[in-house]
Parts: structure tokens; C-alpha cells; sequence
């Protein structure tokens, strides 16, 4: 991911909470396991992302019939996040000589993927989805026939990512001069709920 110096976030506690908080990903690698130009595979998933490791623990699971998650086991496998984003007038900015362009965070995640195939381990999986989610679901799930859950859990193929590298973009007005990134920021927090995201973390950020 092409990132300037100024849009770089190494913070590793705001990559885990922007990563929790745009946890619907992308796993990006091969379709049959060789690495054939031009013909890169993607599968966006829900993904539980924990505070465990040196960069964070990513935990999901694939639909048996999707053939992806057989290419992927034990390969090193791109996790791409995507958060809040935006476009950005060109009236904003002091200089009438501008141009527009679109403030986002993004997040690339890259590690190994482990299989998780047996019962009692998909189930812990499919249990950490539904507290991330909908905790009062975990109840009604519990209470269904136990063949019933085994049948939904026979459909699906479990998998943990320890994150072995992480890069973070928070592409915010960074480089822009002081009198810009006020219009922007005010601009953005009178808008739509992802630019008043993004204005939040111009506020965190840069102040």
C-alpha cells in the first residue's frame, strides 16, 4: 500500500480498534494455491479481531463450498480493512489552484491462515462472532437442536491469522496547511456519518 510518511499510523492499539470497528475484510491471495499472475482471488468475511500477539489475532470462517479458504491454508494471506472514507472538495482548501481528492483509512493486515476444522473449535469461532455481534443471539443459538448446529457447523471451515505485518493509512489532510484542514474538518463534521468519523480522528490525530 503506497503510503507517505504523514499518513502512517504505527499505534498499535488505534490499528486493533480501527480494525474491530471495520471488521467486515477482504482475504486476498490465489484461487488454487499457485501464484499465477492475474488471477488473485477475493472473499470479504466478518472477522473477530483480537488484542492477542504482536499485531492482533484475526479469527473467521469460510463457507465449505467456497473454495478459497483450501488455496489459502497455511499460506501467507492479505487481510485488507477498509474504514471510513470521503470525498474532499477542492473549495475547501484557501488555494484556488486545488484539486479534489478523498481522505480514507485503510488497514492491510498480512499473516499466515490456520485451519480451524474441528467441531468444538468452529464452535468457539462461530461463539466469538456472536458476542462481537449480537450477544443476545448467543442464547438462541445454544438453545437449537443440538443436529441443527452440528449441520450449520459442518458448512463451514474455521480460521485464525496471527498478523505477522501491519500498515496503517490514515489519509486525514495530514499534509495539507493549517487553514485547509479546518474547512475540512468542519466541513466533515457537519456530514455523513463517515465524515464525522473521519473529522473525529482528525481531532485525535492531529489536533
Amino acid at each position: 500500500m503506497y503510503t507517505p510518511n504523514f499518513n502512517q499510523v504505527s499505534d498499535r492499539a488505534i490499528l486493533i480498534e480501527t480494525m474491530q470497528a471495520s471488521s467486515f475484510a477482504i482475504l486476498f491471495g490465489p484461487l488454487n494455491g499457485e501464484q499465477i499472475p492475474g488471477t488473485p482471488v477475493a472473499t470479504h468475511l466478518p472477522l473477530v479481531v483480537k488484542d492477542d500477539g504482536p499485531h492482533g489475532l484475526l479469527e473467521g470462517h469460510f463457507a465449505k463450498a467456497n473454495r478459497h479458504w483450501q488455496a489459502l491454508a497455511g499460506r501467507e494471506t492479505l487481510v485488507v480493512f477498509s474504514g471510513p472514507h470521503s470525498y474532499v472538495s477542492p473549495t475547501l482548501y484557501v488555494d484556488p489552484l486545488s484539486v479534489p481528492t478523498w481522505n480514507y483509512i485503510a488497514i492491510h493486515a498480512s499473516g499466515t491462515l490456520e485451519l480451524v476444522e474441528d467441531e468444538v473449535g468452529k464452535a468457539a469461532l462461530l461463539e466469538g462472532l456472536i458476542a462481537a455481534n449480537e450477544p443476545g443471539y448467543a442464547e438462541q443459538w445454544r438453545a437449537m437442536p443440538d443436529g441443527f448446529r452440528r449441520t450449520m457447523l459442518a458448512g463451514i471451515v474455521g480460521f485464525r491469522i496471527p498478523i505477522a505485518h501491519i500498515e496503517g493509512k490514515f489519509k486525514i489532510s495530514q499534509n495539507r496547511p493549517e487553514a485547509d484542514r479546518r474547512n475540512v474538518r468542519a466541513a466533515h463534521a457537519a456530514g455523513t456519518p463517515d465524515q464525522q468519523s473521519l473529522a473525529a480522528w482528525m481531532d485525535r490525530l492531529i489536533g
